[in-house]
């Protein structure tokens, strides 16, 4: 039990070669167990035996190693000598049985051939049963759980093939244990039929462990193995800066068309700095261009400066009555009469009085002393202040010079309002801000309160109690959106965008932190003139002069743009060097010019019957 026992597969049985594709045509081979066993008896001389007292070591070419023990390969044969008998306990058995799961078997089932009893021992020791899958080259060893277990004697099988492995089945009817694998440090293949890959397995020493058996079965189930590779050893890190590829990858052509030469890339790139220089060159002269032409309609309406001290200062209605009249308010009121024109437009429906202020200054006053202004009415305040016009720079908290003028005028208005039960709207520091730049405080406050009662502003900054109106003011826009742009009408419809998702942010400042800030000016000299109808008008030229930016297959980039906030216009705007602090929408090239065109060209379509009727329909009681 002791000596070691060897299978040794030598050159003549090479089972490689038996199954390989240079394999005679014309040679009618049957596949099967049968099969086998007929080959291996006419090879019966390959399988030697070497006595421990040789000392010439045996080679093939392969491998060296020691036979200190010998075994015999019993398949067909039912006589066995007494010399056998006498060593049975060192037999390793090598059954070849039909397989379930393995290559088809096209001959009838042969019935297990059933080995004499040993004479010269009683005990019964568990020989392990060794498949040889040769579909899949590998081979599994198992062990009948229904002998008693005990040490394997050392032996060594060496197996050779194109891809050799040594598989764990996990079949319901054999439980099998991979062979321990040898180490190759002494291998040297050399035979072209092992070149690809070669495997050793050795059978553990009966000093050392002892097989377990787990189920009992009298077939061998060799199911597919999958081998696993063994994880890496450490994860490889990519160095800091451009990988060589990187370097080579072109920058003026897609990833997927050919690239291109060096000497290619670097005309292509220097032809795209150059056209860059030339886009921003042409930008700067439309800039300056525009800038140009809107000094000169300042000019232009300083130079009647007199016509309206004339005509218009003594009595502003005029203005409804006469065309002409009309036409220079519509061109914009100078910077000089714009305070007066303002509040004489507005009118005083309120009956403020000029001490009005002063007294809500005070109570503003006491309640920011004692702590019982709205600790968050003020931070809303603040924040409202913080956005508002920063381009100016002059509502800034710290440096701005008429900060603290916009949050007295804020905190008076507040509680003006508190008085109605209604507290603060975000927004309301962009019309205060307005006022503030073109006239005093006092004034400002009367305006804005005026201002604030015309029945559409009142809607949106009437809180929750005005739900209702605001829901009105939002199906007249959409019918007089459907009637003068249908395509923008129906591309909101088919993109679920609603009014409710952008016209009030456009209201409630009155569009000062979209527009620039001389456009602004422009609208409001003509929304105090005009009145509500003149809001929808002018949203609807914005819609207008946005038209051919609207048309997004996504909705989220549609709401996006709507809010000032496309990233691609917004990074065009930056190479060119224009500033990003003003109105949201300059960086779609939305100016004083573009929209006044766009609202002029609505005299085809727009009535103020239209809006009549339609604010009839919707608002009875108005």
């Amino acid at each position: 039990m002791d000596d070691a026992l060897e299978i040794r597969l030598e050159p003549s049985l090479n089972i490689d070669d038996a199954f390989s594709d240079t394999e005679d045509q014309d040679s009618d081979f049957q596949f099967s167990p049968d099969s086998i066993r007929d080959d291996l008896a006419r090879n019966s001389q390959s399988w030697r035996v070497k006595d421990e007292d040789d000392d010439e070591m045996p080679r093939n070419g392969f491998f060296e190693a020691a036979m200190d023990s010998f075994s015999t390969l019993d398949i067909n044969s039912d006589e066995r000598s007494e010399e056998d008998d006498q060593s049975s306990s060192q037999f390793v058995s090598i059954p070849l049985s039909n397989s379930r799961d393995g290559f088809p078997d096209n001959s009838e089932p042969t019935e297990p051939h059933e080995a004499h009893p040993p004479e010269a021992t009683d005990t019964d020791t568990p020989y392990p049963t060794v498949v040889i899958d040769l579909s899949s080259h590998k081979v599994t060893v198992s062990v009948d759980n229904t002998q008693t277990t005990a040490p394997l004697p050392s032996a060594s099988i060496h197996s050779h093939s194109r891809s050799t492995s040594i598989a764990e089945s996990e079949s319901s009817d054999h439980s099998t244990k991979s062979l321990p694998s040898h180490e190759l440090s002494n291998v040297t293949p050399t035979h072209p039929n092992f070149a690809a890959s070669t495997s050793t397995s050795i059978l553990p020493s009966s000093s050392a462990t002892t097989v377990a058996a787990t189920s009992v079965s009298n077939t061998a189930s060799i199911l597919p193995q999958t081998q696993k590779s063994s994880p890496p050893a450490h994860r490889l890190t990519r160095s800091v800066g451009p990988s060589a590829l990187e370097k080579f990858v072109s920058k003026t052509r897609p990833s997927f068309l050919p690239p291109k030469s060096r000497q290619e890339d670097d005309k292509h790139m220097a032809d795209w700095e150059t056209m860059m220089k030339q886009s921003r060159a042409a930008a700067e002269k439309r800039r300056k261009a525009l800038q140009e032409r809107r000094l000169l309609r300042e000019k232009k309406i300083d130079e009647s400066l007199h016509l309206w001290e004339k005509e218009i200062v003594p009595d502003w209605r005029v203005v409804q009555k006469n065309p002409r009249l009309r036409k220079l308010w519509w061109k914009g009121i100078p910077t000089k009469l714009r305070a007066s024109m303002w509040e004489r437009a507005v009118g005083n429906p309120l009956a403020l009085s000029k001490d009005n202020f002063r007294s809500c200054s005070s109570r503003a006053k006491r309640a920011l002393s004692s702590g019982a202004f709205s600790d968050a009415t003020l931070s809303k305040i603040e924040t409202d202040i913080a956005t508002t016009l920063p381009s100016l720079h002059i509502f800034h908290h710290e440096t701005g010079p008429l900060y603290s003028d916009l949050k007295a005028l804020l905190c008076a208005w507040v509680v003006a309002r508190a008085d109605e039960g209604l507290g603060y709207t975000f927004g309301a520091a962009k019309i205060a801000a307005m006022l503030l730049i073109n006239m005093p405080i006092q004034q400002a406050f009367i305006v804005m309160r005026n201002l604030l009662e015309r029945h559409c502003l009142r809607s949106f900054f009437g809180g929750s109690g005005a739900k209702e109106d605001v829901e009105a003011y939002y199906r007249i826009f959409e019918t007089l959106l459907a009637d003068g742009m249908p395509k923008i009408y129906f591309n909101f419809k088919q993109h679920q965008v609603s009014p409710a998702s952008y016209l009030s942010d456009w209201i409630v400042p009155l569009f000062l932190d979209h527009l620039p800030f001389e456009a602004c000016a422009r609208i409001w000299d003509v929304l105090i003139l005009e009145g509500d109808s003149f809001l929808y008008r002018a949203a609807l030229g914005i819609l207008g002069v946005l038209e051919p930016r609207l048309f997004f297959p996504d909705r989220q980039e549609l709401l996006q743009l709507l809010r000032g906030e496309n990233k691609a216009a917004i990074d065009v705007a930056s190479r060119e060097g224009r500033p990003l602090d003003g109105g949201k929408y300059e960086i779609y090239g939305l100016d004083e010019e573009t929209l006044w065109e766009r609202i002029d060209s609505m005299d085809e379509w727009w009535k103020e019957s239209t809006w009549n009727r339609l604010t009839r329909r919707e608002l009875p009681d108005l």
